[in-house]
Parts: C-alpha cells; sequence; structure tokens
C-alpha cells in the first residue's frame, strides 16, 4: 500500500541489477565479512523442534540483533503471504469485480506468485466498514463499497513442509488499505474502550481498525466472525496436532492481525500458539490491551523501518515507566487534595496515548545502498520491508553486501 490512496506495486522476487549502487557515499558500509548461510536468503532450514522458538515463545530473546537467519526466512516467507495478498485483490474501480478477489482458493497461491508453499487457501476474508454514507454517494461504487476481500486463511497441508516446520501451520495474511471506506477508517484515530471485566484500566483500539474488525452488514458478516468460524472449524480438524496460528498482514492489515491475534486467544480458551508478524503497522491500542495481549500469550514482531512515518501513527505513546510514574504522582497528590479531577482524567482516559505491541525489529531504509528515492510511499511499501529484512544483518552490521533483493 502507498499514501495517498496509491498502492505500490508489489514484487518480491525482482533482483537489482549491478549498477544500481547511487549513492552509496551517503550510506553506512555494507558488511562483507558474512557467513557462507547467510549469502543464500531463501533456503529453506529445518525448524523442527525449535519451531516455538522461532514463533516467538521467548520473544525473540536473541534472535534479531544480529537477526537469525531461520527466523530471517521465517519471516520473508510469512510477508510473500501478504504479498499474495495484494496480488490476489482487484484495485481497479472500473472492474465489475473490484474490491474482490481476482482467483478462486485453489489457485490463489499459485496465481499470485506462490507455487509450491505446501499451503491451500481454506477461506476468503472480506472486512465491512461501519461507516454510513449518504445514499447518493452509492452512485459512486468506488466509494461506497462497504465490504471488501482483505485476505485469506490457508493451512500448510504438505507432509514435507509440516515436517520441516515442526506443526502444522495456519496462516492468515491480510492487505493493506485499499477502498475509500477504509481509508476513513484509518482515519478514526481516536481510542475506543472493549468489553472489559474487572474494575481496572478499560482496554481501548483504534475505533477505525474495530470498525473494520466487527462491522457487518446483512449480507456480509464481520471480519471477526469470519476469522471464528474458519478457526474453530480448523481446530476440530486438527486440533490433536501440533499446530500454530501465524497472522501477517501490513499497514492496515498489520493492525487487524493484532486484533485478530487478540480475539482469537481471547475468543478460543485453548487456542493453540498464535504469532503476529507485522509489517509496517500502525500503533492499534492502549497500555491495557497491550498488556493484555501479552498476559494471553500472544506473541507479536513488529517489522518497523524508522523512516516510516506510519509507525509512527495514530496519537502518541507514553512509556510504560513514564505512565507509572505520571499516575503514582497523580495518586500521591490526590490523597493530598492538590490535583484537579480533569488532570486526572486526562491521565486515566486520554483517547490518544497508545502504547506498542510485543517485539520490534527495527530497520532502515537509509542501511540499503539499493533504496536511492527515500519518500513516504517507498518507506512503507512493503517491498522495502522485505528487502530491508533480507539485508539487514545487526545494529552494528546494518547491511550485508550479498543482499540483493529489492521490490519495486
Amino acid at each position: 500500500m502507498g499514501l495517498c490512496g496509491i498502492r505500490v506495486p508489489q514484487n518480491p522476487r525482482l533482483w537489482i541489477p549491478h549498477h544500481f549502487h547511487n549513492n552509496t557515499h551517503m550510506r553506512k558500509p555494507m558488511c562483507t565479512a558474512i557467513s557462507a548461510a547467510v549469502s543464500s536468503p531463501c533456503v529453506k532450514l529445518k525448524l523442527g523442534k525449535r519451531w516455538r522458538e522461532y514463533q516467538g515463545l521467548h520473544n525473540w530473546e536473541g534472535l534479531l540483533d544480529p537477526l537469525d537467519e531461520n527466523l530471517r526466512n521465517e519471516i520473508l516467507r510469512y510477508g510473500q503471504f501478504v504479498d499474495a495478498a495484494y496480488k490476489s485483490f482487484d484495485f481497479d474501480p472500473s472492474s465489475p469485480s473490484y474490491a474482490t478477489c481476482l482467483y478462486p482458493k485453489a489457485s490463489l497461491l499459485d496465481r499470485s506468485g506462490l507455487p509450491a508453499t505446501g499451503y491451500r487457501v481454506s477461506k476468503h476474508l472480506r472486512a465491512t466498514s461501519g461507516i454510513r454514507l449518504p445514499g447518493w454517494v452509492h452512485k459512486a461504487p468506488s466509494v461506497a463499497t462497504n465490504s471488501s476481500w482483505i485476505g485469506y486463511v490457508a493451512v500448510c497441508q504438505d507432509k514435507q513442509e509440516i515436517s520441516r516446520l515442526g506443526r502444522r501451520d495456519v496462516v492468515i495474511a491480510f492487505r493493506g488499505t485499499a477502498t475509500c471506506l477504509e481509508w476513513l477508517e484509518n482515519v478514526r484515530a481516536t481510542l475506543t474502550k472493549l468489553p472489559s471485566t474487572g474494575c481496572g484500566p478499560h482496554m481501548a483500539v483504534e475505533s477505525g481498525f474495530l470498525s473494520l474488525y466487527t462491522s457487518e452488514t446483512d449480507s456480509c458478516p464481520s471480519l471477526r466472525q469470519m476469522v471464528r468460524d474458519e478457526i474453530s472449524r480448523l481446530l476440530q480438524s486438527y486440533g490433536d496436532q501440533p499446530l500454530s496460528l501465524t497472522i501477517t498482514g501490513h499497514s492496515l492489515g498489520a493492525a487487524l492481525a493484532t486484533l485478530a491475534a487478540y480475539d482469537i486467544k481471547d475468543y478460543f480458551k485453548r487456542a493453540p500458539m498464535v504469532t503476529v508478524m507485522s509489517f509496517g503497522g500502525p500503533r492499534v491500542g492502549n497500555t491495557t490491551f497491550r498488556k493484555r495481549v501479552e498476559k494471553q500469550g500472544t506473541k507479536v514482531l513488529r517489522i518497523v523501518n524508522s523512516d516510516d512515518v506510519i509507525t509512527k501513527v495514530p496519537g502518541f505513546v507514553v512509556k510504560e515507566e513514564e505512565e507509572e510514574e505520571a499516575g503514582n504522582a497523580v495518586a500521591s497528590k490526590l490523597k493530598g487534595g492538590g490535583v484537579p479531577r480533569w488532570i486526572q482524567k486526562c491521565v486515566e482516559d486520554t483517547h490518544w496515548a497508545y502504547s506498542d505491541v510485543g517485539r520490534e525489529l527495527r530497520l532502515s531504509s537509509r542501511d540499503s545502498p539499493h533504496l536511492t528515492g527515500i519518500n513516504a510511499a517507498t518507506c512503507h511499501d512493503l517491498n522495502t520491508y522485505l528487502h530491508l529484512v533480507d539485508g539487514f544483518v545487526s545494529s552494528s552490521c546494518p547491511f550485508r553486501a550479498t543482499a540483493r533483493r529489492i521490490l519495486r
């Protein structure tokens, strides 16, 4: 997804030519002393009994800096599932199939450039906007499309791939913003409270993302209901096997992936391990939401480009230690009656105080010698993210000389 409603084409299999090395004098030097194993970025290595570690069991401790090669390959693999969601979507407003999936389930992965994955698509997913537009707008279908195809569920069915992965994996992949109503939902950036038990602080998430996840029409169930129904069916079929749910998305899709992961763990009391691979995702919820996600055992890996403005919105982030200090200061002064009620209200009930969820893998467009036109759109592009993942080595050696993947 590009900015301003313009989609940047996704092509994760384009390799850059040798001459594409402009402005390298402005970049950090690339690392050349890299092991042979790193020089083959797309080799599928056996995960075996360590699969839970790569799914975040220990919050990817020791795997991110330097970036573990198995983890790199897994991040790239899940990123390609997101790319397939982009390539399967009809972006043409003049098309009679606008905002639907171009391909049937049986051929979606093959026709979107992902043959021989070992996965089969089991369910198409749609998201519905809760925004109600005036009647005259419906004369413009590209504006008034309430429900749009947003992604899919795919299940690993190949025995060799299941053996390599160490379990049967279920992928839920979401694309980023594409329709006018999705853009309108994106800017509904205030926090909305979620139903909560107990008397503690309320969980709250971004209003527009929640609307796209929970809204429904007479003819289309909500994305939440579709996800629940399909996961319920898959748990009945495969629940007695080693199983993982990996939810991945880019931009808006990353936000929906986080909401879906929270919802699955909350709704299914015996859910398997749930992991989110988030590319260029905006902030989703407040501190209480983040703590609830962590308490569930949901694992979230946020892949962030430090040059990508979308990862810095909406709202603002109050670090937990700052939040606790502010809360303690308010509490101590309240005992003496010295703080006005409105200050306490701002601390407790602000609709703009967000908290980043999960573990972060921070990258930068400026570290790649192959990215010369750094702007808001390219920094947010999924293709850029996969290129940066492919090239990243460590914080002290940010880009490897053998990295050749670039996505236009």
